[in-house]
């Protein structure tokens, strides 16, 4: 990995890393019932916290078919294996988009790197990174946190890394595409324009996925993303 620095950016692999925006904090709370976000002064429901209350009832029995066909307890391992290799790979990914260490990605064999690695061997496109692990708010109606505000393709970007046990269709993802809308929408709000959605999925057996949402797919999606948040707060309010 070659680096190379001045005061207001850096350059990284090709890609520049640079500060168009001065991203504030917001401390989450996860012990407290569904997790919210502390937005001035107020307690602001996540975006997993509204995707998880306006799921469909569909939604709700396959995921419930799925833990009893494999068995409760062996449905929570997998969960939890999942979970901890993503926080891994994502561990990775944060750390070398700010050029911090990790320079020979692969070397040590663990699996969260090699995902990470094979993410970076395909991110050509990334020219420059504006922030990593981003939180973003719209008021009191949502918040939560972004892997990566970007410039992908030429256009700014809401990126999201994620880990699979096995490739994606697309229509098992849609839950990722109302992520991306929730957090376009409070980054144009709050900051500054966004054009595209990118979602990055490395498999555990390290195949490499990118889906991309153009203009107009994310604006159909930030309708939609609207539609649910109007949902929950209106039945939050009973």
């Amino acid at each position: 990995m070659k680096l190379t620095r001045n005061n207001t950016s850096f350059t990284v692999s090709g890609f520049k890393k640079t500060y168009p925006y001065q991203y504030k904090n917001y401390t989450r709370n996860d012990n407290d019932g569904p997790r919210t976000y502390n937005v001035e002064d107020k307690k602001v429901p996540s975006v997993t916290t509204i995707l998880s209350a306006t799921q469909s009832s569909e939604k709700r029995r396959t995921l419930e078919n799925w833990r009893n066909r494999v068995g409760h307890e062996e449905a929570a391992r997998i969960t939890t294996q999942a979970a901890t290799r993503g926080t891994e790979m994502h561990f990775v990914l944060e750390q070398y988009m700010n050029g911090v260490g990790y320079l020979n990605l692969g070397e040590d064999g663990s699996l969260p790197r090699m995902m990470a690695h094979t993410i970076i061997n395909n991110l050509q496109n990334l020219s420059e990174v504006y922030g990593t692990e981003i939180n973003l708010a719209y008021e009191d109606r949502w918040a939560g946190s972004t892997d990566l505000v970007c410039n992908y393709n030429g256009m700014p970007t809401i990126g999201d890394f994620k880990q699979s046990n096995k490739p994606k269709r697309e229509e098992w993802i849609e839950d990722y595409y109302y992520q991306i809308a929730a957090y376009s929408l409070a980054h144009k709000h709050q900051y500054g324009e966004i054009e595209q959605g990118a979602i990055f999925v490395c498999t555990k057996n390290l195949l490499f996925q990118e889906f991309i949402m153009d203009k107009n797919m994310l604006l159909e999606y930030e309708e939609r993303w609207l539609e649910k948040v109007d949902k929950y707060h209106k039945n939050a309010n009973f």
